[in-house]
């Protein structure tokens, strides 16, 4: 089945009834946001035509209609992972289909490894410009120029105008951001020592295992970017040490109320 198709089944099957602005990523860091959106109605992706079933911990899998600062979103509560096993398509395609429901804007998050000597754990990072490592790109293979182009420009992709508004919103909010490069890695090991010096050498400030894919087709659909991340762990190589996923999950939770606040200040100021 083409994928232009499959997107339009899946719409059909959850078609809201006024478009959303906002298409929201929940991913680690940012899943309380989803108590703050007054909902309309949640559709597990397990009734959804096409959609895949997510695995990891944490992530519901859950299609959320609502509003957030009374504007329209939809809320991807759960995202599909890459080291899951999944396709890059089937990582990308709840994206797609939310750019098929209406959403002009997506937010994307994501808990990430600091490689910048500067950063600090509990930092949050807006991502100002990707390294995709992955290995794979969610755009290989036959182009359906109804869904975008074939080759869609990559110069900007996450949009100037939306980084300016997230720095002058927290600003107003006292919440401290960075700014740099994310590189997307494969996962679902972590990197060795000799791979973090790669990657700090490549110019990358951070390094996880998603988000780069559904940026890569939410550019290709026509949306406006913004990309944020928690810094989890340290990713250091010359004093490199043992990472407890406990202590991963601790600061992601610590960070969440910034992330949220920071997200729920955009979507109130965001034009879209």
């Amino acid at each position: 089945m083409k994928l232009r198709q499959r997107i339009q089944e899946a719409v059909e099957s959850v078609r809201a009834r006024q478009k959303p602005e906002f298409a929201i990523v929940l991913g680690t860091g940012l899943d309380g946001l989803a108590e703050r959106i007054k909902v309309d109605r949640t559709v597990p992706y397990s009734r959804i035509p096409n959609f895949s079933a997510t695995t990891v911990a944490g992530h519901r899998g859950d299609l959320v209609f609502g509003t957030l600062e009374r504007r329209r979103v939809v809320a991807l509560r759960g995202r599909l992972h890459f080291y899951e096993g999944h396709s890059l398509d089937e990582v990308v395609f709840p994206v797609r289909v939310a750019r098929a429901l209406g959403a002009k804007a997506l937010i994307v998050s994501n808990a990430c490894g600091g490689l910048n000597p500067l950063f600090s754990r509990g930092d949050i990072m807006l991502i100002d410009d990707h390294i995709n490592l992955m290995g794979g790109n969610p755009l290989v293979g036959p182009n359906d120029d109804a869904v975008g182009p074939r080759f869609p420009d990559m110069s900007e992709p996450y949009d100037r105008a939306f980084l300016e508004l997230a720095e002058q919103v927290a600003l107003g909010a006292g919440i401290r951001l960075r700014r740099g490069v994310y590189a997307a890695m494969s996962g679902p090991c972590l990197e060795t020592r000799a791979e973090y010096r790669m990657l700090r050498t490549m110019g990358a400030d951070a390094v996880g295992m998603s988000t780069v894919p559904e940026v890569i087709a939410g550019v290709h659909a026509g949306f406006r970017v913004l990309g944020v991340s928690a810094v989890t762990d340290l990713c250091f190589p010359e004093c490199l040490k043992k990472v407890r996923l406990e202590e991963i999950v601790a600061i992601a939770r610590a960070t969440e109320p910034m992330m949220t606040e920071l997200v729920r200040r955009f979507v109130a100021a965001a034009r879209v």
